[in-house]
């Protein structure tokens, strides 16, 4: 750090001294913060600032069970709420959000600044990129989720008293791969094995094994139709997991 930098710093942390009336070591880490009613599994590293098990609104501390399991690796700035479940080997960016009632299976990973608003149900070896945002979604297993991808849930915003009751998030089908930039509007279904291009907007249900992009998203080939662009395969997605399908 330079002499500028660490003036810069010190500066910073006065002004808030200033402000709070504390006085702050300069340097000095912040800790992790985990609620009452929290269950870690084995081996898990939590690196701090994190904050796992926040009661929701109208909760209190401890009120509802938050369970991760082993070897997950919570990167810093990374806050999980209270009601959440999550599987072994998860692994979040950087300043991940994962809100209450959510459900999330074994090795998935939830990149940086990554939003999973409530009541999502993600799978197994699930990839959801950084800077997406999901509410009330389910998500089959092995599922690619590129960057800034978007999930609508609300066809009438904002304020209808009944819109969880309404149509709901999409339900994303295993195998399926949906490109950066992507918004995906409430209660459509992504196909098994179906690839959605980057910058789409899908306002329908698309087909299973096909290709869609545009916006409004429209049908372009079949997956199977796809060749890889320096020969190495025959054609894209003949390796696992996607043989399995």
């Amino acid at each position: 750090m330079t002499r500028r930098q660490r003036a810069h710093v010190k500066t910073r942390t006065q002004g808030i001294a200033r402000r709070t009336g504390k006085k702050r070591q300069l340097g000095k880490p912040l800790g992790n913060q985990v609620f009452k009613n929290v269950r870690l599994g084995k081996n898990c590293a939590l690196e701090p600032p994190v904050v796992v098990g926040k009661p929701p609104r109208g909760k209190v501390d401890g009120e509802l069970k938050t369970v991760l399991g082993d070897n997950c690796v919570i990167r810093c700035f990374t806050t999980i709420y209270a009601g959440t479940r999550i599987g072994n080997g998860l692994q979040t960016g950087h300043g991940a959000l994962i809100r209450e009632g959510n459900t999330i299976g074994r090795g998935c990973s939830i990149g940086t600044n990554a939003v999973l608003e409530f009541d999502n149900k993600i799978g197994n070896f699930v990839r959801i990129h950084s800077g997406a945002f999901l509410e009330m979604v389910t998500v089959e297993d092995h599922v690619f989720i590129g960057p800034n991808v978007v999930f609508t849930d609300d066809p009438h915003p904002m304020g209808c008293p009944k819109f969880k009751e309404c149509v709901g998030g999409a339900t994303v089908k295993k195998f399926a791969r949906i490109g950066a930039n992507s918004t995906i509007l409430p209660g459509v279904v992504i196909g098994k094995n179906s690839l959605v291009g980057a910058g789409s907007v899908v306002v329908k249900d698309v087909e299973e094994g096909t290709v869609v992009a545009g916006a409004p998203a429209r049908f372009i080939c079949r997956v199977s139709e796809l060749k890889c662009r320096k020969g190495v395969f025959e054609r894209p997605y003949e390796w696992e997991p996607y043989q399995e399908k």
